[in-house]
């Protein structure tokens, strides 16, 4: 498939299912060199996109990483429906593409000499991507810390906090109390606390029918919550005195202090034991970013919304979690779509040309039960001004709440093919 830059952009940022697009070679010169901080959906993405356009433009991965584990999907290996080594990708098939990928630690960035260092060397770039994902402020929870997260883990960066919370729930004792403190907006992955409680229920529902899972939340709403308790409703009894999901609305349920070495939560008034706990901390954008000045006083990055250009440091680019992109989630297909916008406009920068207007797209599936899903889809487009992101109108939408039981189903089927089109059009 022959595609000049043009038609890339457009793809790259209003493509509406991932994998659609092939991969052409264009060589439009040589000695252009770009570096991508974070492996993850966003950098990888991102990297894989700018050698497609361009093979001639040296691109080097920095990922301490050898293996990636997808946060989407995660919350059925808690549930224990998928296997830890399920959501496990690796970096052969972008190293294939001539992609360097170097598995050490970014340390810093600076911006003035064009370099992004590690411990072993200096790699210098005309263009940066940085995607890395998000901190977990621990310090915000009184009594949390990384020491804390052995015993009551976050699991909201996928790997060994992932398998963790799993093994705590195989050896809870049935008729345990598994708590969740959902945190403040905006945080990795709306709907995934919900998510989970729903893939933690469905386990105990078929393991340990005595225990029950409380959310305690320092919001009054959240992401798809109709159908979220929809489903909770029909699957869990919510709403009833043997209901195995109960719900805590803020803002004074939100969890301030816990004591690990009791399992104990505390709110503004009440305190809470629990067999399992699940704290998921206040966030903000990954350390490097930080570190490199990338972040305002919101921990988040603000960015050129047309090309994700930090507005911070000229000639770096913040995508995924870690970037303020108004009306976009903080989501795995956000940070796709994303890094394909970021990929269009580096390509085209750095061969003297005008970026595109770019078009964005969303996609999240949340797994309430067996043969039961819901979803919602947005396509976004850039104001005139420039200055936001903004839903397109009639575009996308959510599950019918009236949805009927096969339609129900096939959500999950589209779930689960989603997922193998998302990784593959990632790290293939």
């Amino acid at each position: 498939m022959s595609m000049n830059r043009r038609d890339f952009v457009k793809a790259t940022g209003a493509v509406a299912a991932v994998g659609a697009l092939g991969a052409p070679t264009i060589a439009l010169g040589q000695g252009k060199k770009v570096v991508v901080v974070g492996g993850g959906t966003g950098g990888a993405t991102a990297a894989k996109y700018i050698k497609m356009a361009d093979d001639s433009i040296d691109v080097t991965i920095i990922e301490p990483n050898k293996d990636y584990y997808t946060c989407y999907m995660s919350n059925e290996v808690i549930s224990g429906v998928r296997q830890l080594d399920d959501i496990k990708h690796g970096y052969d098939g972008l190293k294939a593409r001539g992609i360097k990928v170097v598995h050490e630690a970014a340390t810093a960035i600076d911006p003035e000499a064009k370099v992004v260092k590690t411990a072993s060397g200096e790699f210098p770039y005309d263009r940066c991507i940085v995607s890395p994902g998000i901190s977990i402020l621990y310090d915000k929870i009184e009594g949390y810390s990384k020491d804390a997260a052995q015993k009551m883990p976050h699991a909201w960066k996928a790997g060994e906090q992932t398998k963790l919370l799993r093994s705590q729930l195989e050896a809870m004792d049935d008729g345990g109390l598994v708590i969740i403190a959902a945190p403040q907006n905006p945080f990795r992955c709306p709907p995934g606390p919900y998510e989970r409680a729903s893939q933690i229920a469905l386990y105990l529902k078929e393991a340990k029918p005595k225990s029950k899972v409380m959310i305690l939340d320092s919001k009054q709403k959240f992401s798809k919550q109709g159908l979220f308790t929809q489903g909770w409703e029909r699957l869990y009894g919510f709403g009833t005195d043997n209901s195995m999901i109960e719900w805590q609305p803020g803002p004074d349920a939100g969890v301030n202090r816990v004591d690990p070495e009791t399992m104990t939560v505390y709110t503004n008034f009440d305190e809470y034991k629990a067999a399992v706990v699940n704290v998921i901390p206040p966030q903000a954008a990954g350390q490097i970013a930080l570190d490199a000045g990338l972040a305002d006083d919101s921990g988040w990055c603000p960015v050129d919304m047309k090309t994700f250009e930090s507005t911070q440091h000229a000639g770096i680019h913040v995508i995924g979690d870690a970037a303020i992109a108004t009306a976009m989630p903080k989501s795995g297909y956000s940070a796709n779509s994303q890094g394909k916008v970021a990929a269009a406009a580096v390509v085209a920068l750095l061969n003297g040309e005008e970026p595109g207007v770019p078009s964005y797209v969303n996609t999240c599936y949340s797994i309430i039960g067996k043969d039961y899903g819901i979803s919602v889809a947005a396509v976004y487009r850039l104001s005139e001004d420039g200055t936001t992101i903004a839903g397109v109108e009639g575009a996308g939408g959510l599950t019918p709440s009236d949805a009927p039981d096969f339609a129900l189903a096939r959500e999950v089927e589209y779930a689960y093919s989603w997922y193998d089109n998302i990784v593959h059009d990632i790290f293939a």
